[in-house]
């Protein structure tokens, strides 16, 4: 077996073995979707008991991915990058952008470092996609020669021309000593001039018992957890000026005027009164995020 192979078996072992991020991400997105295992659904609902709004505040994430594809097409962006995106299922950056933008034939290169994470997504993308638009690369985010060369392999993407690079909800998993910085700069630097970069990330906060509860139970799954400050996170978008209204809370970038149309969120806003779901304490929405575009 080839050093290659070896490193992906391990991985896969590791993945089958422990809880992965990217499927309970799923789970709690839907959590009637077939594409996550017992181990992730057993450990989602322990963390749900620590923390409650956790699973309001992922579906909030995603909702903020879906105005951040529409911001890239008003910019006449088309063609989107998401490290890290788990399974391209239920409101993902392609769904939003076709919804949106028909006309644009927006495409999207979907990367994940978990084995079975990418056969799910060449599934889910193989039903419910246009294969010539929309693909899905086995790659990681730290051998960044290799995903960028894997990326460009699919010609879904030119980078002469602007595109949108999403890392959503992963920057938490990638503690400082692993210097996530040097491939995010390198990424950065490959970027045609006005590019976007969209990132979102779970601050620290000490005095939050459920968060802190919920980062030491993620040391146990396949993606340990490393909380950041907003001074530690804004450092991913190198300087780039970031689009209005800066660095906020997911719910609180561009909200739209009806939010009934967004994913989930009859189901997830319990009141009557028509205020978002986390009642004037938007922290409980645990995400953070900030678009930037490229000078």
């Amino acid at each position: 077996m080839t050093g290659e192979a070896t490193d992906w078996a391990d991985s896969l072992k590791k993945h089958l073995d422990r809880a992965s991020s990217a499927r309970i991400y799923d789970y709690l997105l839907n959590p009637e979707s077939p594409n996550n295992y017992a181990i992730d659904r057993a450990f989602a609902q322990a963390q749900l008991d620590a923390l409650p709004d956790m699973q309001k505040a992922m579906r909030e994430n995603r909702r903020f991915i879906g105005r951040a594809v529409e911001a890239a097409l008003e910019h006449g962006i088309t063609q989107f990058i998401d490290i890290g995106a788990g399974l391209p299922s239920q409101g993902q950056t392609h769904e939003v952008a076709d919804r949106v933008a028909p006309e644009a034939g927006a495409r999207v290169v979907y990367i994940d470092n978990e084995l079975i994470a990418h056969a799910h997504s060449e599934i889910l993308l193989g039903r419910n996609a246009d294969p010539n638009r929309h693909k899905a690369v086995l790659a990681d985010f730290y051998n960044h020669g290799d995903l960028w060369r894997k990326v460009l392999a699919t010609e879904v993407i030119d980078p002469t021309q602007p595109s949108c690079l999403l890392m959503t909800a992963i920057v938490h998993f990638m503690p400082p000593e692993d210097r996530p910085d040097v491939p995010m700069g390198v990424y950065r630097d490959r970027l045609a001039p006005g590019s976007m970069l969209v990132l979102t990330h779970v601050p620290d906060d000490p005095t939050d018992e459920g968060l802190q509860a919920v980062a030491r139970a993620y040391s146990n799954t396949a993606n340990p957890a490393y909380l950041r400050t907003d001074e530690e996170f804004a450092e991913f978008f190198g300087g780039w000026p970031l689009l209005e209204p800066g660095l906020v809370w997911t719910g609180e970038w561009r909200p739209k005027t009806e939010r009934s149309q967004e994913p989930w969120w009859d189901e997830d806003t319990d009141s009557t009164d028509g205020q978002p779901w986390w009642e004037g304490s938007p922290s409980r929405m645990l995400y953070r995020a900030g678009v930037a575009l490229k000078p």
